[in-house]
């Protein structure tokens, strides 16, 4: 019975939120990977992608279009693990006191623009070192992009990035 608004309303504009989230998930990662203060960005839509190839050639939409999708991860420059980690940290922290279009939540997938430090939080519980040997990035912020604005989260990110 609750799934049913979700389907009858949800599903008919899903291509077309899609479409707005992967095309915000592309001007955000261009910011990103324009800033000096990232190390580097991961997204399919970007060239600088590692398996830009391969995304173009499995990611397709209904339509046989690229859709490279509206999550993607960016890394904060710092000298030592530790000093990536505690960017994160403070990072995530100030995004989650200040922004304005962004939710700090551990989840994918939803109408609102999703924030988290993985290092400080879903894998907190592992000692930094650990997370280094076993390739979790302590400075790594993953966003799972949403409805808003796209000028909104780059000013959000921006403000974040000029408190790091």
């Amino acid at each position: 019975k609750s799934a049913w608004p979700l389907l009858v309303y949800g599903l008919p504009s899903l291509a077309t939120r899609m479409r707005h989230q992967m095309e915000t998930a592309h001007a955000i990662s261009t910011f990103l990977e324009s800033d000096l203060r990232v190390a580097f960005v991961n997204f399919p839509g970007l060239k600088s992608f590692a398996q830009s190839d391969l995304a173009k050639k499995q990611m397709r939409d209904y339509d046989g279009k690229f859709a490279p999708g509206s999550i993607l991860y960016f890394v904060l420059k710092g000298k030592s693990p530790k000093q990536r980690h505690n960017k994160g940290e403070k990072f995530i922290n100030y995004v989650a006191k200040n922004a304005y279009s962004i939710t700090l939540a551990v989840s994918l997938g939803h109408i609102r623009t999703l924030i988290e430090h993985p290092s400080s939080m879903t894998h907190s519980a592992i000692p930094l070192d650990e997370q280094v040997r076993n390739g979790l990035e302590p400075g790594g912020i993953r966003l799972s992009i949403g409805l808003e604005k796209p000028c909104d989260i780059i000013q959000d990110l921006a403000n974040a990035l000029d408190r790091v």
